[in-house]
Protein backbone atom coordinates (compact mmCIF):
# COMPACT_ATOMS: atom_id res chain seq x y z
CA UNK A 1 0.00 0.00 0.00
CA UNK A 2 1.17 3.42 -0.44
CA UNK A 3 3.29 4.77 2.74
CA UNK A 4 4.70 7.65 4.03
CA UNK A 5 8.17 9.04 3.93
CA UNK A 6 9.57 7.33 6.60
CA UNK A 7 11.61 4.14 5.78
CA UNK A 8 10.49 0.90 8.04
CA UNK A 9 12.42 -2.50 7.86
CA UNK A 10 9.50 -4.11 6.77
CA UNK A 11 9.86 -8.45 5.59
CA UNK A 12 10.19 -9.68 2.74
CA UNK A 13 6.92 -11.49 2.54
CA UNK A 14 5.22 -8.26 3.70
CA UNK A 15 6.41 -6.07 1.06
CA UNK A 16 5.10 -8.98 -1.92
CA UNK A 17 1.81 -8.82 0.52
CA UNK A 18 1.22 -5.04 1.87
CA UNK A 19 -2.38 -6.81 2.68
CA UNK A 20 -0.19 -8.44 5.93
CA UNK A 21 0.67 -5.22 7.01
CA UNK A 22 -2.81 -2.84 6.81
CA UNK A 23 -5.67 -5.78 7.20
CA UNK A 24 -4.71 -6.25 10.74
CA UNK A 25 -5.42 -2.42 11.56
CA UNK A 26 -8.75 -2.36 9.78
CA UNK A 27 -11.34 -0.73 12.10
CA UNK A 28 -15.31 -0.90 11.84
CA UNK A 29 -15.39 2.78 10.45
CA UNK A 30 -12.98 1.29 7.28
CA UNK A 31 -14.88 -1.98 6.70
CA UNK A 32 -18.05 -0.32 6.81
CA UNK A 33 -16.92 2.53 3.83
CA UNK A 34 -15.15 0.16 2.09
CA UNK A 35 -18.20 -2.48 2.00
CA UNK A 36 -20.41 0.79 0.38
CA UNK A 37 -17.43 1.78 -1.79
CA UNK A 38 -17.26 -2.26 -2.99
CA UNK A 39 -20.97 -2.38 -3.47
CA UNK A 40 -20.99 0.67 -5.89
CA UNK A 41 -17.79 -0.39 -7.32
CA UNK A 42 -19.94 -3.44 -8.53
CA UNK A 43 -22.60 -1.48 -10.09
CA UNK A 44 -20.16 0.17 -12.01
CA UNK A 45 -18.21 -2.98 -13.13
CA UNK A 46 -21.04 -5.15 -14.10
CA UNK A 47 -21.81 -2.93 -17.47
CA UNK A 48 -18.30 -2.33 -18.38
CA UNK A 49 -17.45 -6.36 -17.94
CA UNK A 50 -20.48 -6.99 -20.73
CA UNK A 51 -19.30 -4.30 -22.56
CA UNK A 52 -15.88 -4.43 -22.98
CA UNK A 53 -16.86 -8.55 -23.86
CA UNK A 54 -18.74 -7.45 -26.60
CA UNK A 55 -15.50 -5.35 -27.65
CA UNK A 56 -12.88 -7.82 -26.83
CA UNK A 57 -15.49 -10.48 -29.74
CA UNK A 58 -15.85 -12.75 -26.46
CA UNK A 59 -19.11 -14.10 -24.71
CA UNK A 60 -20.38 -11.61 -21.67
CA UNK A 61 -19.23 -14.19 -19.26
CA UNK A 62 -16.06 -13.33 -19.91
CA UNK A 63 -16.04 -9.77 -18.75
CA UNK A 64 -17.35 -10.91 -15.50
CA UNK A 65 -15.27 -13.66 -15.05
CA UNK A 66 -12.20 -11.23 -15.62
CA UNK A 67 -13.31 -8.64 -13.31
CA UNK A 68 -14.40 -11.89 -10.56
CA UNK A 69 -11.01 -13.23 -10.71
CA UNK A 70 -8.71 -10.71 -10.84
CA UNK A 71 -10.35 -8.66 -7.93
CA UNK A 72 -10.01 -11.71 -5.92
CA UNK A 73 -5.94 -11.38 -5.98
CA UNK A 74 -5.49 -7.57 -7.13
CA UNK A 75 -5.78 -6.88 -3.36
CA UNK A 76 -3.45 -8.95 -1.26
CA UNK A 77 -0.80 -7.25 -3.99
CA UNK A 78 -1.47 -3.79 -5.05
CA UNK A 79 0.44 -0.87 -3.11
CA UNK A 80 -2.43 1.65 -3.55
CA UNK A 81 -5.27 1.97 -1.72
CA UNK A 82 -8.24 2.93 -4.49
CA UNK A 83 -6.95 1.87 -7.71
CA UNK A 84 -9.59 -0.51 -9.20
CA UNK A 85 -8.63 -3.62 -11.60
CA UNK A 86 -11.10 -4.40 -14.33
CA UNK A 87 -11.76 -5.14 -17.60
CA UNK A 88 -10.72 -1.52 -19.88
CA UNK A 89 -12.20 -0.89 -23.20
CA UNK A 90 -8.58 -0.06 -24.83
CA UNK A 91 -7.20 -3.48 -24.36
CA UNK A 92 -10.48 -5.03 -24.31
CA UNK A 93 -10.79 -3.80 -27.98
CA UNK A 94 -6.96 -4.42 -28.68
CA UNK A 95 -8.23 -8.13 -27.75
CA UNK A 96 -10.68 -8.69 -30.06
CA UNK A 97 -9.10 -6.99 -33.24
CA UNK A 98 -5.65 -8.74 -33.11
CA UNK A 99 -6.61 -12.70 -31.91
CA UNK A 100 -9.16 -13.25 -34.95
CA UNK A 101 -6.76 -14.16 -37.36
CA UNK A 102 -5.17 -16.20 -35.40
CA UNK A 103 -8.90 -17.93 -34.12
CA UNK A 104 -10.79 -18.16 -37.17
CA UNK A 105 -14.15 -18.69 -36.25
CA UNK A 106 -13.64 -21.23 -33.48
CA UNK A 107 -14.97 -19.15 -30.72
CA UNK A 108 -13.45 -21.83 -27.99
CA UNK A 109 -9.97 -21.32 -29.39
CA UNK A 110 -10.74 -17.62 -29.27
CA UNK A 111 -11.90 -18.00 -25.50
CA UNK A 112 -8.79 -19.71 -25.49
CA UNK A 113 -6.42 -17.55 -27.36
CA UNK A 114 -7.38 -14.60 -24.70
CA UNK A 115 -7.24 -16.15 -21.48
CA UNK A 116 -3.66 -17.14 -22.54
CA UNK A 117 -2.79 -13.81 -23.21
CA UNK A 118 -4.19 -12.72 -19.67
CA UNK A 119 -1.35 -15.02 -18.36
CA UNK A 120 1.33 -13.98 -20.74
CA UNK A 121 0.87 -10.33 -19.42
CA UNK A 122 0.79 -11.76 -15.71
CA UNK A 123 4.23 -13.41 -16.85
CA UNK A 124 5.44 -10.28 -18.02
CA UNK A 125 4.21 -8.38 -14.95
CA UNK A 126 5.81 -11.02 -12.63
CA UNK A 127 9.37 -10.36 -14.50
CA UNK A 128 9.17 -6.49 -14.55
CA UNK A 129 8.52 -6.82 -10.43
CA UNK A 130 11.63 -9.14 -9.97
CA UNK A 131 13.78 -6.82 -12.08
CA UNK A 132 12.08 -3.86 -10.58
CA UNK A 133 11.38 -2.38 -13.41
CA UNK A 134 9.22 0.40 -12.87
CA UNK A 135 11.09 2.48 -15.47
CA UNK A 136 9.45 0.54 -18.24
CA UNK A 137 6.31 2.26 -17.91
CA UNK A 138 7.65 5.46 -19.39
CA UNK A 139 8.86 4.21 -22.26
CA UNK A 140 5.00 4.84 -23.26
CA UNK A 141 4.85 8.35 -23.27
CA UNK A 142 1.52 10.35 -22.44
CA UNK A 143 1.83 11.77 -25.80
CA UNK A 144 1.51 8.30 -27.06
CA UNK A 145 -1.20 7.32 -25.38
CA UNK A 146 -3.10 10.87 -25.67
CA UNK A 147 -2.99 10.11 -29.61
CA UNK A 148 -3.28 6.34 -29.16
CA UNK A 149 -6.45 6.70 -26.91
CA UNK A 150 -8.07 8.79 -28.92
CA UNK A 151 -7.73 6.79 -32.10
CA UNK A 152 -9.02 3.68 -30.18
CA UNK A 153 -12.13 5.73 -29.13
CA UNK A 154 -12.86 6.28 -33.23
CA UNK A 155 -12.72 2.94 -33.95
CA UNK A 156 -14.90 1.52 -30.81
CA UNK A 157 -17.25 3.86 -32.26
CA UNK A 158 -16.83 2.58 -35.99
CA UNK A 159 -17.53 -0.96 -34.30
CA UNK A 160 -20.78 0.10 -31.64
CA UNK A 161 -22.50 2.47 -33.79
CA UNK A 162 -23.82 -0.01 -36.10
CA UNK A 163 -24.82 -1.93 -32.71
CA UNK A 164 -26.61 0.88 -31.82
CA UNK A 165 -28.95 1.62 -35.32
CA UNK A 166 -29.14 -2.52 -35.43
CA UNK A 167 -27.42 -2.39 -38.97
CA UNK A 168 -25.08 -5.12 -40.26
CA UNK A 169 -21.22 -4.49 -39.27
CA UNK A 170 -18.03 -5.16 -40.91
CA UNK A 171 -14.59 -6.00 -40.05
CA UNK A 172 -11.45 -4.32 -40.74
CA UNK A 173 -9.99 -1.15 -39.99
CA UNK A 174 -11.61 1.93 -39.28
CA UNK A 175 -12.21 3.37 -42.67
CA UNK A 176 -13.29 -0.19 -43.59
CA UNK A 177 -15.69 -0.65 -40.94
CA UNK A 178 -17.16 2.66 -41.39
CA UNK A 179 -17.93 2.73 -44.58
CA UNK A 180 -19.77 -0.58 -44.55
CA UNK A 181 -22.01 0.94 -41.55
CA UNK A 182 -22.54 4.03 -43.79
CA UNK A 183 -23.75 1.71 -46.98
CA UNK A 184 -26.22 -0.37 -44.06
CA UNK A 185 -27.38 3.33 -42.71
CA UNK A 186 -30.59 3.07 -44.87
CA UNK A 187 -31.14 -0.76 -43.01
CA UNK A 188 -31.51 1.30 -39.22
CA UNK A 189 -33.96 -0.76 -37.00
CA UNK A 190 -36.25 2.13 -35.88
CA UNK A 191 -37.01 0.37 -32.37
CA UNK A 192 -33.18 -0.66 -31.91
CA UNK A 193 -31.60 3.31 -32.52
CA UNK A 194 -34.69 4.58 -30.49
CA UNK A 195 -33.51 2.25 -27.25
CA UNK A 196 -30.15 2.65 -27.80
CA UNK A 197 -30.19 6.91 -28.62
CA UNK A 198 -32.43 6.85 -25.23
CA UNK A 199 -29.96 4.51 -23.18
CA UNK A 200 -27.21 6.54 -24.78
CA UNK A 201 -28.76 10.10 -23.20
CA UNK A 202 -29.25 8.79 -20.12
CA UNK A 203 -25.85 7.80 -18.90
CA UNK A 204 -24.57 11.54 -20.99
CA UNK A 205 -27.13 13.26 -18.65
CA UNK A 206 -26.21 11.05 -15.66
CA UNK A 207 -22.96 12.07 -15.99
CA UNK A 208 -23.75 15.42 -15.64
CA UNK A 209 -26.32 15.13 -12.73
CA UNK A 210 -25.53 12.25 -10.95
CA UNK A 211 -21.82 12.16 -11.50
CA UNK A 212 -19.78 8.81 -9.95
CA UNK A 213 -23.26 7.18 -9.59
CA UNK A 214 -24.09 3.92 -11.03
CA UNK A 215 -25.83 5.23 -13.42
CA UNK A 216 -25.03 2.25 -16.06
CA UNK A 217 -26.76 -0.43 -14.13
CA UNK A 218 -30.06 1.20 -13.50
CA UNK A 219 -30.09 1.57 -17.51
CA UNK A 220 -28.54 -2.12 -18.44
CA UNK A 221 -32.17 -2.86 -15.58
CA UNK A 222 -34.32 -0.34 -17.44
CA UNK A 223 -33.17 -1.87 -20.76
CA UNK A 224 -34.18 -5.43 -19.93
CA UNK A 225 -37.23 -4.27 -18.79
CA UNK A 226 -38.06 -3.08 -21.39
CA UNK A 227 -36.90 -4.98 -23.91
CA UNK A 228 -39.14 -7.92 -22.18
CA UNK A 229 -42.64 -5.82 -21.94
CA UNK A 230 -42.03 -4.82 -25.77
CA UNK A 231 -40.87 -8.29 -26.93
CA UNK A 232 -37.84 -6.28 -28.63
CA UNK A 233 -36.35 -9.53 -29.95
CA UNK A 234 -39.36 -10.51 -31.98
CA UNK A 235 -39.12 -6.88 -33.66
CA UNK A 236 -35.59 -7.72 -34.89
CA UNK A 237 -33.58 -5.81 -31.82
CA UNK A 238 -30.04 -8.20 -31.12
CA UNK A 239 -30.30 -9.04 -27.27
CA UNK A 240 -27.06 -10.22 -24.96
CA UNK A 241 -28.52 -13.76 -25.04
CA UNK A 242 -27.77 -16.44 -22.11
CA UNK A 243 -25.27 -16.07 -20.08
CA UNK A 244 -24.13 -19.02 -18.20
CA UNK A 245 -24.70 -19.24 -14.35
CA UNK A 246 -22.24 -20.29 -11.90
CA UNK A 247 -18.75 -20.38 -11.41
CA UNK A 248 -16.14 -21.41 -14.58
CA UNK A 249 -13.74 -24.25 -14.26
CA UNK A 250 -10.23 -22.68 -13.52
CA UNK A 251 -7.44 -23.88 -15.37
CA UNK A 252 -4.72 -23.25 -17.73
CA UNK A 253 -6.15 -23.07 -21.60
CA UNK A 254 -6.06 -25.11 -24.09
CA UNK A 255 -3.60 -23.72 -25.91
CA UNK A 256 -0.09 -25.28 -28.03
CA UNK A 257 3.45 -24.31 -27.50
CA UNK A 258 3.43 -22.03 -30.46
CA UNK A 259 0.58 -19.97 -29.66
CA UNK A 260 2.63 -18.35 -26.76
CA UNK A 261 5.05 -16.92 -29.48
CA UNK A 262 2.28 -15.55 -31.61
CA UNK A 263 0.63 -14.18 -28.45
CA UNK A 264 3.97 -12.85 -27.11
CA UNK A 265 3.28 -8.97 -28.94
CA UNK A 266 -0.47 -8.93 -28.08
CA UNK A 267 0.12 -9.62 -24.41
CA UNK A 268 3.34 -7.04 -24.31
CA UNK A 269 1.16 -4.46 -25.66
CA UNK A 270 -1.32 -5.14 -23.35
CA UNK A 271 1.36 -5.07 -20.54
CA UNK A 272 2.59 -1.91 -21.41
CA UNK A 273 -0.76 0.31 -21.65
CA UNK A 274 -1.94 -2.00 -18.64
CA UNK A 275 1.16 -1.04 -16.88
CA UNK A 276 1.31 2.77 -17.42
CA UNK A 277 -2.96 2.96 -16.59
CA UNK A 278 -2.17 1.19 -12.98
CA UNK A 279 0.46 3.16 -12.38
CA UNK A 280 -0.77 6.63 -13.52
CA UNK A 281 -4.10 5.73 -11.45
CA UNK A 282 -1.84 4.67 -8.02
CA UNK A 283 0.36 8.11 -8.72
CA UNK A 284 -2.54 10.21 -9.21
CA UNK A 285 -4.08 8.60 -5.32
CA UNK A 286 -0.70 8.77 -3.85
CA UNK A 287 -0.32 12.69 -4.73
CA UNK A 288 -3.61 13.44 -3.54
CA UNK A 289 -3.31 11.67 -0.25
CA UNK A 290 0.42 12.62 0.07
CA UNK A 291 1.39 9.17 0.15
CA UNK A 292 4.16 7.22 -1.93
CA UNK A 293 3.35 5.03 -4.49
CA UNK A 294 5.89 2.10 -5.32
CA UNK A 295 5.30 1.63 -8.72
CA UNK A 296 6.78 -2.02 -8.80
CA UNK A 297 4.63 -2.91 -6.18
CA UNK A 298 1.61 -2.70 -8.66
CA UNK A 299 3.39 -4.57 -11.31
CA UNK A 300 3.11 -7.60 -8.56
CA UNK A 301 -0.71 -6.75 -8.64
CA UNK A 302 -1.30 -6.43 -12.31
CA UNK A 303 0.75 -10.04 -12.40
CA UNK A 304 -1.70 -11.84 -9.82
CA UNK A 305 -4.96 -10.10 -11.50
CA UNK A 306 -3.87 -11.17 -14.77
CA UNK A 307 -2.96 -14.64 -13.26
CA UNK A 308 -6.66 -15.03 -11.88
CA UNK A 309 -8.20 -13.75 -14.60
CA UNK A 310 -6.33 -15.74 -17.05
CA UNK A 311 -7.32 -18.92 -15.05
CA UNK A 312 -10.52 -18.15 -14.81
CA UNK A 313 -11.45 -17.92 -18.59
CA UNK A 314 -11.15 -14.39 -18.56
CA UNK A 315 -9.38 -11.67 -20.61
CA UNK A 316 -6.50 -9.53 -19.82
CA UNK A 317 -7.18 -6.71 -16.89
CA UNK A 318 -6.46 -3.67 -15.66
CA UNK A 319 -6.63 -0.25 -13.46
CA UNK A 320 -9.41 1.23 -14.82
CA UNK A 321 -9.20 5.17 -14.34
CA UNK A 322 -13.27 5.65 -14.07
CA UNK A 323 -13.71 2.50 -11.73
CA UNK A 324 -11.01 3.73 -9.38
CA UNK A 325 -12.51 7.43 -9.10
CA UNK A 326 -16.07 6.10 -8.30
CA UNK A 327 -14.15 3.55 -5.80
CA UNK A 328 -12.50 6.43 -4.37
CA UNK A 329 -15.38 8.99 -4.26
CA UNK A 330 -17.48 6.04 -2.69
CA UNK A 331 -15.50 6.15 0.44
CA UNK A 332 -12.88 3.35 -0.11
CA UNK A 333 -10.63 3.38 2.22
CA UNK A 334 -8.34 0.57 1.75
CA UNK A 335 -8.24 -2.05 -1.31
CA UNK A 336 -10.46 -4.65 0.60
CA UNK A 337 -13.62 -2.59 -1.52
CA UNK A 338 -11.89 -4.11 -5.12
CA UNK A 339 -12.47 -7.58 -3.18
CA UNK A 340 -16.32 -6.71 -2.17
CA UNK A 341 -16.70 -5.66 -5.46
CA UNK A 342 -15.31 -9.02 -6.80
CA UNK A 343 -17.41 -10.98 -4.23
CA UNK A 344 -20.76 -9.09 -5.62
CA UNK A 345 -19.93 -9.76 -8.83
CA UNK A 346 -19.28 -13.75 -7.92
CA UNK A 347 -22.62 -13.72 -6.50
CA UNK A 348 -24.14 -12.16 -9.92
CA UNK A 349 -22.75 -14.75 -11.71
CA UNK A 350 -23.45 -17.51 -9.57
CA UNK A 351 -27.45 -16.67 -9.40
CA UNK A 352 -28.40 -13.95 -11.28
CA UNK A 353 -26.81 -14.11 -14.69
CA UNK A 354 -29.38 -15.64 -16.20
CA UNK A 355 -31.30 -12.15 -15.92
CA UNK A 356 -29.31 -10.59 -18.49
CA UNK A 357 -30.52 -12.49 -20.99
CA UNK A 358 -32.85 -9.82 -22.11
CA UNK A 359 -30.48 -6.77 -22.43
CA UNK A 360 -30.83 -5.69 -25.96
CA UNK A 361 -27.50 -5.07 -27.58
CA UNK A 362 -28.05 -1.66 -28.42
CA UNK A 363 -28.19 -0.30 -24.75
CA UNK A 364 -24.97 -2.17 -24.54
CA UNK A 365 -23.52 -0.50 -27.28
CA UNK A 366 -25.12 2.63 -25.78
CA UNK A 367 -22.74 1.92 -22.38
CA UNK A 368 -19.95 1.12 -24.36
CA UNK A 369 -19.89 4.42 -26.16
CA UNK A 370 -20.34 6.32 -23.20
CA UNK A 371 -17.57 4.92 -21.39
CA UNK A 372 -15.04 5.31 -24.04
CA UNK A 373 -15.90 9.09 -24.89
CA UNK A 374 -13.75 10.00 -22.52
CA UNK A 375 -10.86 8.60 -24.47
CA UNK A 376 -10.95 10.83 -27.25
CA UNK A 377 -9.33 13.81 -25.35
CA UNK A 378 -9.64 16.88 -27.95
CA UNK A 379 -8.25 19.32 -25.05
CA UNK A 380 -5.62 17.54 -24.87
CA UNK A 381 -4.90 17.17 -28.94
CA UNK A 382 -5.41 20.84 -28.60
CA UNK A 383 -3.03 21.39 -25.76
CA UNK A 384 -0.20 19.35 -27.39
CA UNK A 385 -0.74 21.92 -30.82
CA UNK A 386 -0.10 24.69 -28.30
CA UNK A 387 2.43 23.21 -26.32
CA UNK A 388 4.41 21.56 -29.03
CA UNK A 389 3.92 20.74 -32.46
CA UNK A 390 6.27 18.00 -32.32
CA UNK A 391 4.46 16.53 -29.42
CA UNK A 392 1.43 17.05 -31.57
CA UNK A 393 2.67 15.10 -34.52
CA UNK A 394 3.47 12.68 -32.19
CA UNK A 395 0.03 11.56 -30.95
CA UNK A 396 -0.93 12.55 -34.41
CA UNK A 397 1.23 9.44 -35.65
CA UNK A 398 0.20 7.53 -32.96
CA UNK A 399 -3.95 8.21 -33.53
CA UNK A 400 -3.67 7.33 -37.69
CA UNK A 401 -1.49 4.32 -36.95
CA UNK A 402 -4.86 2.94 -34.92
CA UNK A 403 -7.52 3.75 -38.04
CA UNK A 404 -5.23 3.01 -40.69
CA UNK A 405 -2.98 -0.26 -39.37
CA UNK A 406 -5.25 -1.28 -36.33
CA UNK A 407 -4.59 -0.46 -32.73
CA UNK A 408 -1.16 -2.86 -32.20
CA UNK A 409 -0.42 -1.57 -34.33
CA UNK A 410 -0.88 1.70 -33.49
CA UNK A 411 0.51 0.90 -29.90
CA UNK A 412 4.19 0.04 -31.82
CA UNK A 413 4.24 3.06 -34.27
CA UNK A 414 3.47 5.38 -30.66
CA UNK A 415 5.95 3.96 -28.87
CA UNK A 416 8.50 3.75 -31.73
CA UNK A 417 8.17 7.20 -32.27
CA UNK A 418 8.64 7.96 -29.08
CA UNK A 419 11.81 5.86 -28.61
CA UNK A 420 13.28 7.59 -31.55
CA UNK A 421 12.78 11.14 -30.76
CA UNK A 422 14.10 10.22 -27.34
CA UNK A 423 17.23 8.82 -28.72
CA UNK A 424 17.38 11.68 -30.46
CA UNK A 425 17.11 14.18 -28.28
CA UNK A 426 19.52 12.42 -26.24
CA UNK A 427 21.81 12.28 -28.95
CA UNK A 428 21.74 16.39 -29.95
CA UNK A 429 21.51 17.73 -26.48
CA UNK A 430 21.41 21.57 -25.92
CA UNK A 431 24.61 23.21 -25.82
CA UNK A 432 25.06 26.56 -24.72
CA UNK A 433 28.00 29.50 -24.88
CA UNK A 434 29.01 30.93 -22.01
CA UNK A 435 29.78 34.57 -20.84
CA UNK A 436 30.46 35.97 -17.09
CA UNK A 437 27.63 37.41 -15.69
CA UNK A 438 27.74 41.23 -15.07
CA UNK A 439 29.03 41.71 -11.30
CA UNK A 440 29.59 37.77 -10.76
CA UNK A 441 32.18 35.45 -11.10
CA UNK A 442 29.48 33.02 -12.36
CA UNK A 443 29.36 32.09 -16.24
CA UNK A 444 25.50 31.47 -18.09
CA UNK A 445 24.17 31.19 -21.61
CA UNK A 446 24.70 34.52 -23.42
CA UNK A 447 21.74 33.63 -26.10
CA UNK A 448 19.02 34.57 -23.95
CA UNK A 449 20.87 36.64 -21.90
CA UNK A 450 23.04 38.83 -24.31
CA UNK A 451 24.56 41.21 -21.47
CA UNK A 452 26.61 38.31 -20.19
CA UNK A 453 30.66 38.99 -21.07
CA UNK A 454 32.22 37.36 -23.69
CA UNK A 455 36.20 37.14 -21.93
CA UNK A 456 38.84 38.23 -24.78
CA UNK A 457 40.44 35.42 -26.33
CA UNK A 458 38.22 32.82 -24.47
CA UNK A 459 35.68 30.62 -25.60
CA UNK A 460 33.38 28.93 -23.21
CA UNK A 461 31.26 25.97 -24.01
CA UNK A 462 28.80 23.92 -21.56
CA UNK A 463 26.76 20.72 -22.90
CA UNK A 464 23.84 20.01 -21.31
CA UNK A 465 24.07 16.34 -21.24
CA UNK A 466 25.80 13.51 -20.46
CA UNK A 467 28.93 12.93 -22.89
CA UNK A 468 28.37 9.37 -24.41
CA UNK A 469 29.18 7.28 -27.17
CA UNK A 470 25.85 7.79 -28.97
CA UNK A 471 26.56 11.89 -28.51
CA UNK A 472 30.57 12.51 -28.61
CA UNK A 473 30.84 13.16 -31.95
CA UNK A 474 27.73 15.80 -32.19
CA UNK A 475 29.10 17.50 -29.42
CA UNK A 476 32.44 17.42 -30.81
CA UNK A 477 30.69 18.91 -33.61
CA UNK A 478 28.58 21.83 -32.25
CA UNK A 479 31.87 22.80 -30.34
CA UNK A 480 33.80 23.44 -33.40
CA UNK A 481 30.90 25.30 -35.01
CA UNK A 482 30.24 27.72 -32.49
CA UNK A 483 34.07 28.21 -31.96
CA UNK A 484 34.42 28.97 -35.58
CA UNK A 485 31.31 31.11 -35.55
CA UNK A 486 31.70 32.69 -32.13
CA UNK A 487 35.26 33.25 -31.17
CA UNK A 488 37.26 32.63 -33.94
CA UNK A 489 40.02 34.51 -32.29
CA UNK A 490 39.94 32.28 -28.80
CA UNK A 491 43.58 30.94 -27.77
CA UNK A 492 41.51 29.35 -24.78
CA UNK A 493 38.69 27.03 -24.75
CA UNK A 494 36.98 26.34 -21.77
CA UNK A 495 34.17 22.74 -21.60
CA UNK A 496 31.83 23.35 -18.85
CA UNK A 497 30.79 20.00 -17.27
CA UNK A 498 28.82 21.62 -14.89
CA UNK A 499 25.68 20.10 -16.39
CA UNK A 500 27.31 16.80 -16.92
CA UNK A 501 26.39 13.77 -15.05
CA UNK A 502 28.30 11.40 -16.80
CA UNK A 503 31.46 11.10 -19.48
CA UNK A 504 32.02 7.67 -21.14
CA UNK A 505 35.26 6.04 -22.57
CA UNK A 506 34.22 7.20 -26.34
CA UNK A 507 33.39 11.01 -24.58
CA UNK A 508 36.01 11.03 -22.43
CA UNK A 509 37.59 10.10 -25.70
CA UNK A 510 36.61 12.60 -27.99
CA UNK A 511 37.53 15.14 -25.38
CA UNK A 512 41.18 14.36 -25.87
CA UNK A 513 41.36 14.14 -29.51
CA UNK A 514 39.53 17.43 -29.87
CA UNK A 515 41.88 18.71 -27.58
CA UNK A 516 44.80 17.78 -29.71
CA UNK A 517 42.94 19.14 -32.76
CA UNK A 518 42.81 22.70 -31.21
CA UNK A 519 46.06 22.68 -30.36
CA UNK A 520 47.58 22.37 -33.35
CA UNK A 521 45.99 25.00 -34.09
CA UNK A 522 47.44 27.52 -31.23
CA UNK A 523 44.15 26.80 -28.72
CA UNK A 524 44.26 25.54 -25.61
CA UNK A 525 41.24 23.45 -24.48
CA UNK A 526 40.77 22.87 -20.32
CA UNK A 527 38.32 21.40 -18.75
CA UNK A 528 36.21 22.95 -15.47
CA UNK A 529 33.19 22.20 -13.21
CA UNK A 530 33.70 18.57 -13.36
CA UNK A 531 31.70 17.02 -10.57
CA UNK A 532 32.79 13.66 -8.29
CA UNK A 533 31.56 11.01 -10.42
CA UNK A 534 32.97 12.67 -13.82
CA UNK A 535 35.96 13.35 -12.05
CA UNK A 536 36.71 9.64 -11.41
CA UNK A 537 35.94 8.98 -14.93
CA UNK A 538 38.40 11.41 -16.50
CA UNK A 539 41.26 10.28 -14.32
CA UNK A 540 40.05 6.96 -14.62
CA UNK A 541 40.65 7.37 -18.60
CA UNK A 542 43.62 8.91 -18.11
CA UNK A 543 42.76 12.45 -18.87
CA UNK A 544 44.90 14.25 -16.17
CA UNK A 545 48.38 12.88 -18.32
CA UNK A 546 46.85 15.58 -20.99
CA UNK A 547 44.87 18.05 -19.20
CA UNK A 548 46.65 17.98 -15.95
CA UNK A 549 45.02 17.43 -12.26
CA UNK A 550 41.09 17.64 -12.61
CA UNK A 551 40.07 19.04 -9.46
CA UNK A 552 37.19 20.19 -7.12
CA UNK A 553 37.49 23.78 -7.79
CA UNK A 554 38.23 24.22 -11.60
CA UNK A 555 35.86 26.91 -12.05
CA UNK A 556 35.55 28.87 -15.01
CA UNK A 557 36.80 31.98 -13.79
CA UNK A 558 39.62 30.33 -11.83
CA UNK A 559 41.09 29.01 -15.38
CA UNK A 560 40.42 32.63 -16.92
CA UNK A 561 41.81 34.40 -13.75
CA UNK A 562 45.04 31.76 -13.55
CA UNK A 563 45.68 32.15 -17.49
CA UNK A 564 46.10 36.03 -17.47
CA UNK A 565 49.35 36.65 -15.43
CA UNK A 566 50.96 33.83 -17.87
CA UNK A 567 49.80 35.62 -21.02
CA UNK A 568 50.86 38.88 -19.59
CA UNK A 569 54.19 37.42 -19.08
CA UNK A 570 53.93 36.28 -22.80
CA UNK A 571 53.48 39.95 -24.14
CA UNK A 572 56.00 41.30 -21.99
CA UNK A 573 59.00 38.58 -23.41
CA UNK A 574 57.63 39.51 -26.83
CA UNK A 575 58.08 43.27 -26.28
CA UNK A 576 61.85 42.64 -24.78
CA UNK A 577 62.92 40.70 -27.63
CA UNK A 578 61.92 43.15 -30.20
Amino acid sequence: MATGGAATQVSPLRRALPALTWVPRLGRASLRADAVAGITLAAFMLPAGLGDASLANLPPQAGLYACLFSGLLFWLFCSSRQTAITVTSAISVLVGTTLGALAGADAARFGALAAGTALLVALLAFIAWLLRAGVVVSFVSETVLIGWKAGVALFIASTQLPKLFGVSSGHGNFVERASIFLAHLHETNALALTMGAAALAVLVLGKVFFANKPVALFVVIGGIAAASLMDAGAHGVKLLGSVPQGIPPIGLPALRWSDLAELLPLAMACFMIGAVETVAIGRMFALKSGLRLDPNQEFLGLAAANLGAGLGNGFAVSGGMSQSLVNESAGARTPLSGLIAALVIGIVVLFFSELLRNLPQPVLAAIVLAAVAGLFRLDELARLWRYDRREFAIAAAALAGVLAAGLLQGVLIGAAISLVLLLRRASQPHVAVLGRIPGTQLFGDVAPNPENERPPGVFVFRADAAILYFNCEYLRDRFVELLAAEAPDATLAIWSLSTTANVDLAGAEMLLHLSGELQRRGIALTLADARGPVRDSLRAAGLEAHFGPITPNQSIAALIDARRPAASGARRTSTDDR
